[in-house]
């Protein structure tokens, strides 16, 4: 006989399969004298996969809560850095006789060196900004498209955050669905072996001694 599907048709958005719950554990394997360790071996399968699956989830989980904070200070500093021009060209534009030295006022920031050495720094006056873009790569970009990348970027990361607590959230539930129909096979093979060894030591009955 064919070994029965360990996984369902059915599946989520992303792919994942969901694991069917095992009702009748008679059909399932066949007949009352079906065997059981094919099926549980295929059930310890699917809970490795499933498994693999939920830490790969958790790790990826964990770097988009700490990259997205990152990408947001970034935005909010381009973006400062662009209202403050925008700012400065409307001041311009309205008044003409500007003094020099308030238009030329610097922002003082902070910037991070490591995880404990920050530096000072004044801001110039622009409309560039660099951008590290992974993998030992930085791009200059002008601020407004600065700002469409980062925005661009952290919409990615936080649909791709809220995808992944959902599948963490669909996988544990087929964990446990996998779990409980090993344990109910397990449990039906121990109930089968014991009405079988008490049919045979049943004592047949004997003839009348009278």
């Amino acid at each position: 006989m064919a070994s029965q599907p360990v996984f369902a048709e059915e599946k989520n958005p992303r792919g994942i399969p969901k694991a069917p719950f095992v009702e009748n554990i008679e059909a399932y394997l066949g007949g009352p004298d079906g065997s059981v360790e094919g099926p549980i071996q295929r059930f310890q399968d699917a809970l490795a996969k499933y498994r693999y699956m939920d830490r790969s989830l958790t790790q990826r989980r964990a770097s988009l809560e700490e990259k997205i904070p990152d990408i947001k200070k970034t935005l909010d500093m381009v973006e400062l850095l662009r209202d403050r021009r925008e700012g400065k060209e409307k001041a311009s534009d309205e008044d003409d006789d500007l003094e020099d030295e308030e238009a030329s006022t610097k922002t003082t920031t902070t910037f991070e060196l490591n995880d404990t050495l920050y530096a000072e720094a004044e801001l110039q006056d622009t409309d560039t900004v660099y951008l590290w873009l992974g993998a030992n790569v930085m791009l200059s970009y002008k601020i407004p498209a600065a700002v469409t990348l980062l925005k661009s970027k952290l919409e990615a990361a936080e649909v791709s955050l809220s995808n992944t607590i959902e599948d963490l959230e669909f996988l544990r539930e087929q964990i446990t669905v996998m779990e409980v129909n090993t344990a109910r096979v397990y449990n039906w093979d121990v109930k089968r072996r014991r009405e079988r060894r008490e049919e045979t030591q049943r004592p047949v009955g004997g003839g009348n001694l009278d």
